[in-house]
């Protein structure tokens, strides 16, 4: 069979309003995309029509295809993401229907496996030894009705960890970049890299998992962490390159927040600042374009998260209580890269793993 190869020029755009559904007017078999473009639109539909046919859907995976760069090796390769595409079509019509707190969408993953996905931006799950027993002190600080850390500025962008389950330090270097601005001034972009290469004696499994309550040790006794422009991220597990002397961070200690204790960490997000989390992501989240994410089928077990994000902030949508979460699959996924999570009820372990640094 002759080979289908299919690359195409990613365009860095969001759903906008379609993502409320996922398939909007501008997304849809009935609306498609005719003109001809010279970045491979019409070659690509041309591609997809030949593998799958003049099948409902086939212009729609078409131009997904073309938005997220996606490249296909063959046209077994083509029906086989046509398949799975067509089944998270059916998942976002599904869940919609039923008016939840909370929207699924077409984004870069309606073409992946759940297996596929857990691999590539999942770490495997942890043992949170260091929350049974927490350290945040609670005070009789009034903690604002709102939070949202990002309008005083410092929040760092969301960035993208890409197909290496490093998701913890991603966690671990924005709550350190929030610290950092927060306490002189300025912003900074750290090394998930170094965490990635050389944090592995602290419990930590570089794109396989770890915990930034891990990391957070790791810094703290092995003299600090590099910027992101002197250690560069690669999304690969690579050989330990640091040197202490060039520190762009150093980390005195780090406050664990009691297992499962969301008054703690409400009052830590409140009045503190941003602060490392972790959860158990189940299949519906990596479709999530909106509202309030919450599941009765996510567990709050130690053993059952496994992402780690950074809580900047908590309000209150439509009667429901939130965390304000940023994550790190880049600003097309969700709301610009974050997402909200119902408060109050440990939601799929949200309060489980959480901890913060003490920066020097």
């Amino acid at each position: 069979m002759a080979t289908v190869s299919v690359f195409v020029v990613l365009i860095i755009a969001c759903f906008a309003g379609a993502q409320a559904t996922g398939i909007g007017s501008t997304f849809s078999d009935e609306n498609p995309i005719r003109q001809v473009v010279s970045d491979g639109l019409r070659e690509l539909e041309t591609s997809v029509l030949k593998a799958v046919g003049q099948t409902r859907h086939a212009l729609t995976f078409a131009r997904f295809a073309h938005r997220y760069g996606k490249r296909y090796e063959s046209s077994d390769e083509i029906k086989r993401r046509f398949s799975i595409f067509v089944e998270s079509l059916e998942t976002i019509r599904s869940h919609n229907k039923k008016g939840l707190s909370y929207t699924l969408g077409v984004n870069e993953f309606a073409d992946m496996t759940w297996e596929e996905f857990s691999k590539q931006k999942l770490g495997a799950a942890q043992h949170c030894s260091a929350t049974k027993k927490g350290n945040h002190k609670l005070t009789d600080a009034v903690l604002p009705l709102t939070q949202d850390w990002r309008k005083v500025g410092i929040v760092s962008p969301v960035k993208n960890q890409g197909s290496c389950g490093s998701c913890w330090t991603f966690s671990t270097t924005g709550a350190l970049e929030a610290a950092y601005a927060q306490a002189y001034g300025k912003s900074v972009s750290l090394s998930e890299q170094q965490l990635v290469d050389c944090a592995g004696d602290f419990n930590n499994y570089g794109c396989n998992g770890g915990l930034p309550s891990q990391a957070y040790e790791y810094i703290k006794y092995n003299g600090g962490l590099d910027s992101e422009e002197a250690y560069p991220y690669t999304g690969v597990n690579g050989v330990c390159k640091y040197s202490s002397e060039n520190a762009a961070i150093r980390v005195i200690d780090a406050v664990n927040i009691t297992m499962g204790a969301e008054d703690e960490l409400k009052h830590a997000v409140g009045v503190v600042r941003p602060v490392s989390v972790a959860f158990q992501v189940i299949p519906a989240f990596r479709l999530y374009t909106g509202g309030v994410f919450t599941s009765d089928v996510c567990g709050s077990d130690p053993m059952d998260v496994n992402h780690a994000v950074v809580a900047v902030g908590y309000g209150v949508e439509d009667g429901v209580p939130y965390w304000l979460i940023k994550n790190s699959w880049g600003g097309d996924w969700g709301l610009s890269g974050y997402f909200k999570m119902e408060l109050g009820k440990n939601m799929c372990g949200v309060a489980t793993c959480a901890s913060y640094p003490i920066v020097a």
